[in-house]
């Protein structure tokens, strides 16, 4: 499994192999030995998967505060999306900074957002396909999130603003500046 760290180290993104014959390939996408060993030791408790129609759509920025913060480990299974974290642990030296990378089904790459950071990704191709896996269960009293645009984190989204196809509850999400300090380092 090829692993890298990017910009901000705690956000890795690993590529597992796929082996192909005639038949198509095999990939063992998840072993949680081997993952721990690059630097994602987690226990996942549950699988999400959703489908973005139009090129352009954007999901997050999003988190889950404590009792539930979640981990994702984040990957394109039909289509391409450009996914990033944004550092919001005050305190920490990448306050406010962001780690992004393009997922794909051709590149096979996976992204770990570790618990402390806002996610979000917006769609390369129409009809694209994502599933992560979450270190917690969803819990409606835990989510936040920040508005996608916010002019601070200066975010470089792939899709002008006027063609972002956005659910309605994303559209009124608060700037970063207007949030309490949800994680302390």
């Amino acid at each position: 499994m090829k692993v890298e760290r990017l910009a901000i180290p705690e956000v890795i993104l690993l590529t597992p192999p796929r082996f192909a014959d005639a038949r198509g390939f095999f990939s063992e996408t998840f072993n949680a030995r081997r993952f721990a060993e690059a630097g994602v030791d987690a226990t996942f408790v549950q699988d999400n998967q959703s489908l973005s129609a139009a090129r352009g759509t954007v999901r997050g920025l999003h988190c889950q505060i404590a009792p539930s913060v979640q981990g994702k480990l984040v990957r394109c299974v039909r289509g391409a999306i450009w996914d990033v974290a944004v550092d919001i642990r005050h305190g920490s030296p990448t306050f406010g900074q962001h780690a992004a990378a393009v997922l794909s089904a051709e590149n096979w790459s996976q992204l770990w957002v570790p618990g402390g950071f806002l996610h979000g990704f917006c769609t390369l191709e129409p009809d694209t396909e994502v599933i992560y896996k979450v270190t917690a269960d969803y819990d409606r009293a835990a989510e936040r999130g920040v508005i996608w645009n916010d002019p601070a984190l200066a975010l470089p989204w792939p899709v002008a603003e006027a063609d972002a196809v956005l659910s309605d509850k994303d559209t009124v999400l608060p700037r970063l500046a207007d949030c309490d300090a949800w994680f302390k380092v």
